[in-house]
């Protein structure tokens, strides 16, 4: 016999579940050599499938490399030596509306915007310790020399 408490614990986490889901930015895609996501004090090694987050810190190693898509299908890819902050993200499904700032600290980028930048490029920016970059719906890349930490 299920108890009742059990059946409503079930549902208040299935009812949860897509509200969690909503929260990630974005998805690891592809990871190559050494690529660690830290989440506050966590420092956690990147797989395909990973959920990412706002204030999440992308970081590759000399080997690393790191393929993304933001919920607005934003792709972004990183080479070695890479530190991506993702700063802010909100996307709504609904009107494409919403903010994007990442901020690359060390290393490369490559972008290739999606339906954020598309519906409202003036709430799309990339940052980097010298410069920021608004974006109007494009691809590029971006590189920072130096430890930019």
């Amino acid at each position: 016999m299920i108890k009742p408490q059990w059946l409503l614990a079930a549902v208040i986490g299935l009812a949860a579940s897509p509200l969690l889901a909503a929260d990630s930015a974005g998805t690891v895609k592809r990871v190559s050599g050494d690529v660690q996501v830290e989440r506050g004090s966590e420092r956690l090694k990147a797989a395909p499938g990973m959920a990412l987050y706002v204030a999440d810190q992308v970081r590759t190693g000399a080997d690393g490399a790191v393929g993304i898509t933001l919920r607005d299908e934003t792709l972004l890819s990183a080479g070695a030596n890479s530190l991506l902050v993702l700063d802010q993200f909100s996307f709504d499904q609904t009107t494409h509306g919403g903010k994007l700032q990442a901020t690359l600290k060390r290393g490369k980028l490559a972008v290739a915007t999606g339906k954020l930048a598309k519906s409202a490029p003036e709430n799309v920016e990339f940052r980097t310790p010298d410069s920021i970059l608004g974006v109007r719906g494009t691809e590029f890349a971006l590189e920072v020399a130096g430890h930019g930490e």
